[in-house]
């Protein structure tokens, strides 16, 4: 656990483990704490684990001006350019799924194995009445719930937790709207994971593992906290995609006439 330079930005960072680089992107107003239930067996297994905090979240500084998901995939890109050295199996939970899907579709070679946990990407897949729309009406009593950890470990004090918050509901505000048309520029294997009570609509996610190249949907019983809900059966997925996984019967070949 220590500060790296990234894109100029003095930027938290947790490795632990040894082997193929696992990079575990977090969500909105989170930080690698909740990578918890992850991080530890992904490094058991062999990986060597990367969790960076980025921009504005836990223990990494804000900097001025507006946050973005594009600003955010940019520090990513030089985090696996300077820190990495190479290309590392991405897995994005959340916001983090945003800023995967962004690297991917820029630096395809970055990529190795990409895993997109509950998000949608763009406004036709957000649940209506979800945590978005919570926050945007939430008040002091959201943003009370959001800080606690922040206030406890960011070098900006607990007083700019506020500025964080609007910056972080700016974005989401309009943010994301990608094409899913563009999705066909990730040549990644992709696995679109979400819990059938998500954030995001389960025919958005069928919708994005279709439009990836080579995208797989798999939806389990949870919400949008589905790691910290359900760790063991995400690990078990995880382990068995990350190391390149195939199904063990090819159906499509078993069909009459093939």
């Amino acid at each position: 656990m220590t500060y790296v330079e990234v894109h100029g930005l003095r930027t938290w960072h947790e490795v632990t483990g040894a082997g193929q680089p696992v990079v575990l992107l977090h969500g909105a107003f989170a930080g690698a704490a909740s990578w918890s239930g992850q991080a530890p067996v992904l490094a058991d297994a062999g990986y060597k684990v990367h969790v960076p905090e980025r921009r504005g979240h836990a223990h990494t500084p804000d900097v001025p001006g507006p946050l973005t998901y594009q600003v955010m995939a940019d520090d990513t890109v030089a985090y696996l350019d300077g820190v990495v050295g190479g290309p590392a199996h991405l897995v994005g939970w959340s916001d983090g799924a945003v800023v995967a899907l962004l690297v991917a579709r820029r630096r395809p070679e970055l990529v190795d194995r990409l895993v997109l946990i509950g998000q949608y990407y763009n406004s036709s897949g957000k649940v209506t009445g979800g945590l978005v729309d919570q926050l945007s009406a939430g008040g002091d009593q959201a943003m009370g719930f959001l800080r606690a950890e922040y206030d406890l470990v960011s070098p900006d004090g607990p007083e700019h937790f506020p500025v964080i918050y609007a910056k972080t509901l700016a974005m989401l505000a309009t943010e994301p709207e990608l094409e899913l048309a563009s999705l066909a520029a990730v040549a990644a294997p992709a696995l679109v994971l979400q819990g059938d009570r998500d954030e995001v609509t389960l025919e958005h996610g069928a919708a994005v593992a279709t439009a990836l190249p080579n995208g797989r949907l798999a939806v389990l019983p949870g919400t949008h906290a589905l790691p910290l809900e359900n760790p063991d059966v995400v690990n078990a997925l995880l382990l068995w995609f990350l190391a390149g996984a195939a199904p063990a019967v090819d159906w499509p070949d078993l069909r009459p006439g093939r």
